[in-house]
């Protein structure tokens, strides 16, 4: 049995689990695990807040029934694999209430907005693992020279994400449901 760590300046030689991040401080960093291996990575900075902040708001106006948007949730694809999308779209079957994490098939749409300090985890790795883990949708919001949102389906067969979108003026997507956010409205004062 592993033993539970309490200082992430302590990593275990069997790798860190989702229980252990329960028992580490809450001290502002973010916190996420790829197989074992934990991710710490400083708070994301105001204007990647905003246009969290900005999208929750949007996309949540404009949920259908039996949805609804969440962020500062963990997906746990295992007891040593656990990512914190920014936004997150989730059935409502999985309330957000009951628990701080969801499993992967809770989720319909994972959201990532890019930082500077998470751009290969945003573009490449996580993109890769929701996918293989059947997360139907996925979005990446780049902010560098304006807001831009690029939308992604399943690819069923492959598992991987195809592109159905890439949105400099207006997000516009027929699926999961009819999606229509002007640029603008996720776009902080001063971008």
């Amino acid at each position: 049995m592993m033993t539970p760590r309490t200082d992430w300046n302590d990593p275990p030689s069997d790798g860190w689990t989702v229980d252990d991040l329960d028992r580490l401080p809450r001290d502002g960093h973010r916190r996420e695990l790829i197989d074992g291996a934990l991710l710490v990575g400083p708070h994301p900075g105001q204007l990647h807040e905003a246009v969290v902040a900005l999208l929750r708001a949007k996309i949540g106006s404009r949920c259908p029934p039996g949805h609804a948007v969440v962020h500062d949730i963990e997906v746990c694809f295992s007891a040593s694999r656990c990512f914190s999308p920014d936004v997150a779209v989730i059935l409502t079957g999985a309330d957000p209430r009951r628990a701080a994490r969801l499993a992967p098939r809770d989720v319909l749409i994972a959201m990532e907005v890019v930082a500077p300090t998470s751009l290969l985890m945003d573009r490449i790795t996580k993109p890769a693992l929701y996918a293989a883990a059947g997360i139907p949708y996925y979005w990446r919001v780049e902010t560098d020279g304006g807001v831009e949102v690029s939308t992604y389906r399943l690819d069923l067969v492959d598992e991987v994400y195809r592109q159905t979108g890439e949105f400099r003026d207006a997000v516009d997507v027929p699926v999961p449901w009819r999606i229509e956010i002007p640029i603008t409205e996720i776009t902080p004062p001063g971008l």
